[in-house]
């Protein structure tokens, strides 16, 4: 195992004396990442926080942390850290997707059909984006009903 200015590498135990986990912000990222695929949401969640304010401009770890916070439904998190990086870069159709699908989660039907309707004119070709959508709009129509 490879020594980082923390302690080991990929122990995952944070430094004795800051509390910060082992490793630097790239380390956090990808153990953070490998948490999300483990399982392990919450735990991940925890780890790309971290790794975030330590670098809150990293698109790619915002969107690993939205996901972990979804995953762990945390759907309000979520939600705010899509909206970043929605406002980061408006060009990411799945930023728009994920922020839809929490909204809906949160229970906000009406906010959560405009980013899915963003998301589906980005990227047509995807089920998933439609799908949802699909789902919203009829839920918005029973309820009017």
């Amino acid at each position: 195992m490879t020594q980082g200015r923390n302690g080991p590498m990929g122990s995952g135990s944070p430094d004795q004396e800051s509390g910060e986990p082992a490793g630097d912000v790239y380390d956090w990222f990808q153990r953070g990442v490998q948490l999300l695929k483990d399982g392990s949401p919450a735990a991940a969640a925890a780890l790309l926080a971290r790794a975030a304010d330590a670098e809150p401009d990293s698109r790619s770890i915002r969107e690993a942390l939205a996901r972990a916070q979804f995953n762990s439904r945390r759907y309000a998190d979520a939600a705010d850290s899509f909206r970043w990086i929605v406002a980061a870069n408006p060009t990411e159709d799945y930023a728009y997707f994920g922020l839809g699908m929490s909204l809906w989660r949160t229970g906000d039907m009406e906010a959560a059909q405009e980013p899915l309707t963003i998301a589906v004119a980005m990227r047509p070709d995807l089920r998933d984006y439609v799908s949802a959508l699909r789902q919203v709009k009829a839920t918005l129509r029973a309820r009017e009903s």
